[in-house]
């Protein structure tokens, strides 16, 4: 897939999809069969980097003990302490 331009997650997404089922046809003989595998490899790998993209630019909306709501920037270890307090309240 010839990176020109700037791929859409969505774009490389639908791509995948396609190459997974093109993969299951019995017909490809074993070279087509690497270099849809290598396509596919290398748009999972540009899907992962736009989802850790995404994850970094996510706002969480915390809920203050004084009730005030706020919202922050997401972390994962904000989340694992969230989880953990409500686990310990219960």
């Amino acid at each position: 897939m010839p990176q020109t331009h700037e791929v859409k997650y969505e774009e490389a997404l639908k791509r995948l999809e396609k190459l997974v089922g093109e993969l299951d046809k019995p017909e490809l003989d074993l070279e087509a069969r690497l270099k849809k595998f290598e396509e596919g490899t290398k748009l999972a790998r540009i899907l992962l980097k736009k989802l850790e993209q995404a994850k970094k630019r996510v706002d969480v909306l915390v809920k203050a003990r004084s009730g005030d709501t706020s919202l922050v920037p997401f972390d994962d270890d904000l989340a694992e302490d969230s989880r953990a307090s409500d686990h310990a309240e219960t």
